[in-house]
């Protein structure tokens, strides 16, 4: 995710202090990885530094002076050519799960049990998703559902891999 982009659209609704955005970031996007105050300062920094952010207020505080920054011409304009670019598809080619079953089968340790484990972890994960997507807003649902997805993926993947592994071992020992 940008961050600096997902900054910038949200002070299109209006100037906010970095305080105010990095509320607005954690209960909007980070419920489980929130910004630090750092990230936001620093960000925000290189956002003025690029003309896409101005400083649209200083309010004297209980520390330092605090700014209030604004989205500028440029940065709205950035925002749309973001929001505009479609994502590119992660296709997880390089799979660290995958390279820890060739390992376990090079070495002659145990592939099934490595397959066993990692889908208990992934049927854990998945449980604990749908509590927090049945007890959760529609933020968190479709955030939930869209984990649940690519786990669920994961899941065939470990099933097909299962299937054939007999077929990988002998392959990955010639």
């Amino acid at each position: 995710m940008s961050i600096g982009h997902t900054l910038l659209g949200l002070l299109e609704s209006g100037p906010r202090h970095g305080y105010d955005l990095k509320r607005a970031f954690d209960e909007r996007f980070g419920h489980d990885r929130p910004l630090h105050y750092g990230q936001v300062y620093s960000t925000m920094a290189r956002l003025l530094k690029n003309g896409l952010v101005e400083v649209d207020g200083i309010e004297p505080g209980g520390g330092p002076e605090r700014k209030r920054y604004a989205i500028t011409e440029s940065g709205i304009t950035d925002v749309e050519r973001w929001l505009a670019e479609p994502e590119k598809p992660e296709p997880y080619l390089q799979s660290t799960l995958y390279t820890k079953v060739v390992l376990a089968l090079l070495t002659h340790r145990s592939a099934e049990g490595l397959l066993d484990a990692q889908r208990s972890e992934h049927l854990r994960l998945m449980r604990e998703l749908t509590r927090r997507k049945q007890s959760g807003d529609l933020a968190d649902q479709l955030i939930c559902d869209h984990a649940l997805f690519h786990l669920e993926a994961d899941l065939r993947w470990l099933e097909l891999t299962a299937a054939r592994l007999g077929q990988l071992a002998t392959e990955v020992r010639k």
